[in-house]
C-alpha cells in the first residue's frame, strides 16, 4: 500500500514513516497541505494520514479538497487537540477515521488496517462494476454522432433489420448493441458472429447448426447462432465476407424465418432480429458478383453509415478525456492532464484505424508520460513506430 503522511511536525512525520515502512508499506511525507495536494494529483495513494492543525492550509481544508477530487481515498485525521466536536466534524466532512496525539502504535495500525481494507474493497468493487457494467456510451457531440444517436432512438424500438456500414474501428458493434439494448428484445440474447473470422467451410455449421454425424468432426448435435439468438438479436459482423452458399441460406432464413441444421431434413422456426455490419462497399461487391443483391435488400431495410474519426474531429477532445479517465482508472494511475496544444495536434492526424487506433494512442501516451500530455509527447509517441 502507498501511504501519504501530512504533518507539519517533523518528528511525527518521521516516526509514523518508520512505523508504517516497517509494516511493509511505501510511505511518502508532506509538511504542508498544498504540497500534499500536488502529490495526490501526481500519484495514486491508498491511504492518507493528515494532521488538523497546520499553517497556511489546515487539515480540514485538505480533507475537503481531497473529498472533492478523490472521494474514495480514505483519510485518517490526526489532532493534538482532539475533542468529540472536532472528531464529529471531520467524520461528517468525509474523514474515514480520527486519532489523537500523542499517537498510539496500536491505534495507528488499526486505522491503517481498516483504511487499507476499504481501499481494497473499493478497487474490487470497481473491477466488478466494470465487468458487469452497462453498455458503454457512444461518445461525441459532433453532428455526425448526433445523427447516429437519433437514428438509434428511432430505429431500435422497431423490428426492422439494420445494416451498419463503415470502416474498421468506427464503432459498428457498439451501435448494434445499442440497437438491441433499446429494443423490446433487450432482455433476450444478443448473439454475435464475425463472418470474416470463421472459415468458409464452417460458417454454415456456425450459423445454422448441425446434427451428430453429419460430417467427419460432428461428434454431437450443435445449435447454430440463429437458434441461440431465437427471440433476440443476431449480429452478423463483416457480412461482406460470407460465402455465397451461406448467403443463400441466410436469405432463406430472413424470408421464411426458418433454418435447417446441416444433416437434417427438418425445418426449425426462428424469431430473430438480424443486424448486419460490413466495412466493404456491398454495392461494389454486388457488381463483382461476390454478394447477393437480394440479400443486400433484405438486410438493408435501414442503413446506418458510421462516420470515420476524420469526419468527426470535433469529438477528439471529448474522446481523449474520456479514454484518459477510463485507462487511468483501469491502470490505477493518477489522472493525466492533456494540454490544448496536444489536443489540437491529435486533431491533425488522419486516424485511419479510427476509434480503435485513437484509443491505443491515448493508452500509449498515458503509459509513457508521467504527469501531463503535451504537444511534444504527442509528436513523439502517437506514431507506434517511434522507437
Amino acid at each position: 500500500m502507498k501511504i501519504l503522511i501530512i504533518d507539519d511536525e517533523k518528528s511525527i512525520r518521521n516516526a509514523m514513516k518508520d512505523i508504517l515502512s516497517y509494516e511493509g508499506h511505501e510511505v511518502v511525507v508532506a509538511e504542508k497541505g498544498k504540497e500534499a495536494l500536488k502529490m495526490v494529483e501526481a500519484t495514486v495513494f491508498d491511504l492518507v494520514f493528515c494532521d488538523i492543525k497546520m499553517p497556511e492550509m489546515d487539515g480540514v481544508e485538505v480533507l475537503e479538497k481531497l473529498q472533492q477530487g478523490y472521494p474514495e481515498l480514505p483519510v485518517v485525521m490526526i489532532s493534538g487537540h482532539g475533542t468529540i466536536d472536532v472528531a464529529v466534524d471531520c467524520i461528517r466532512k468525509g474523514a474515514y477515521d480520527f486519532i489523537e496525539k500523542p499517537l498510539d502504535l496500536n491505534r495507528i495500525l488499526i486505522a491503517l488496517r481498516n483504511g487499507t481494507e476499504k481501499t481494497a474493497l473499493v478497487k474490487e468493487t470497481k473491477t466488478l462494476k466494470r465487468k458487469i457494467s452497462k453498455l458503454p456510451d457512444i461518445i461525441g457531440d459532433s453532428e455526425a454522432i448526433k445523427k447516429i444517436k437519433e437514428m438509434i432512438e428511432r430505429v431500435a424500438p422497431s423490428e426492422a433489420r439494420v445494416l451498419i456500414t463503415g470502416a474498421n474501428g468506427t464503432g459498428k458493434e457498439l451501435v448494434a448493441r445499442w440497437l438491441h439494448e433499446k429494443s423490446a428484445r433487450a432482455a433476450t440474447p444478443f448473439v454475435e458472429v464475425n463472418c470474416a473470422a470463421i472459415p468458409g467451410e464452417l460458417i454454415e455449421s456456425e450459423l445454422f447448426g448441425h446434427e451428430k454425424g453429419s460430417f467427419t468432426s460432428a461428434a454431437k448435435q450443435h445449435k447454430g447462432k440463429f437458434e441461440q439468438a431465437n427471440g433476440g438479436t443476431l449480429f452478423l459482423d463483416e457480412i461482406g465476407d460470407m460465402s455465397p452458399s451461406a448467403q443463400a441460406k441466410v436469405l432463406r432464413a430472413l424470408q421464411e424465418n426458418k433454418i435447417t441444421r446441416i444433416g437434417s431434413d427438418s425445418d426449425i422456426n426462428v424469431n430473430v432480429r438480424v443486424i448486419a455490419a460490413t466495412n466493404k462497399n456491398l454495392k461494389l461487391e454486388i457488381e463483382r458478383g461476390t454478394f447477393r443483391e437480394d440479400l443486400y435488400h433484405r438486410l438493408g431495410v435501414i442503413v446506418i453509415p458510421m462516420p470515420s474519426l476524420a469526419e468527426r474531429k470535433d469529438d477528439i477532445p471529448v474522446l481523449a478525456n474520456h479514454f484518459i479517465r477510463q485507462i487511468c482508472d483501469d491502470y490505477g494511475y493518477a489522472k493525466r492532464k492533456i494540454t490544448v496544444e496536444a489536443l489540437k495536434e491529435l486533431q491533425k492526424y488522419p486516424w485511419t484505424g479510427n476509434i480503435r487506433e485513437f484509443r491505443n494512442a491515448i493508452e500509449r501516451l498515458i503509459i509513457l508520460c508521467d504527469k501531463s500530455i503535451g504537444l511534444e509527447e504527442v509528436k513523439m509517441y502517437v506514431n507506434p513506430l517511434f522507437l
